[in-house]
């Protein structure tokens, strides 16, 4: 088994990192492929969520491990044989520490809030996943349907943009403190249909 690797980056904090990566590996596990996530971001969200998950559930369905920024690669050597899919969730910064986890990726995923102020803060990190030769998505996250900022900032992205469009939802943060996803929590809801898009799109591009 060879996983494909999505790193997940964007510098300005708050874009919605570690509820992306978690909602996506349960997302993936319905497509029928294994999951594993890992952290590099050292204020450790994504294994509070994992931890959570496993303590409610009993038995690990998605595999975990953290790791430095430049340890990334050796954990990739091993998470690559066990996993189809591997979600890597990284520090709110853009600097050299940030490159192995854009180099191992397949693709890289950058979340953007509906601001032109977060639009802005994506141009180093794709500025640096192009320096590593990797593409990238940008994903529009957090938008309020039908305003004129959402709207303005979709026209914004020049570069390569998810056609799926995250919502402003509740749920996600709700979802997120008890270790599950919203496609476990509302699978008719759309925030469940927004995630099952988007990795169903991501795993067109992989």
């Amino acid at each position: 088994m060879s996983g494909k690797v999505i790193t997940i980056a964007q510098q300005k904090g708050g874009s919605g990192k570690t509820t992306i990566a978690a909602n996506l590996a349960v997302a993936f596990l319905r497509q029928g492929k294994t999951a594993a996530l890992l952290d590099t971001d050292p204020q450790g969200s994504l294994g509070r969520w994992a931890m959570t998950r496993i303590e409610a559930r009993q038995t690990p369905d998605i595999g975990f491990t953290t790791a430095s920024a430049w340890g990334v690669s050796y954990e990739m050597t091993k998470l690559r044989s066990e996993a189809d899919i591997i979600l890597v969730d990284t520090p709110p910064k853009v600097d050299s520490d940030l490159r192995p986890a854009l180099r191992e990726a397949d693709l890289v995923l950058v979340p953007v809030a509906s601001s032109h102020v977060d639009l802005w803060a994506t141009e180093s990190v794709l500025d640096l996943a192009e320096r590593e030769g990797t593409p990238a998505l940008v994903v529009l996250n957090r938008a309020r349907a039908n305003t004129r900022l959402a709207q303005e900032v979709a026209q914004a992205v020049t570069v390569a943009r998810a056609e799926t469009i995250l919502g402003n939802r509740v749920v996600y943060a709700e979802t997120l403190g008890r270790g599950r996803s919203v496609i476990e929590a509302a699978p008719s809801g759309p925030a469940a249909k927004e995630i099952t898009a988007l990795a169903a799109e991501i795993a067109a591009l992989l």
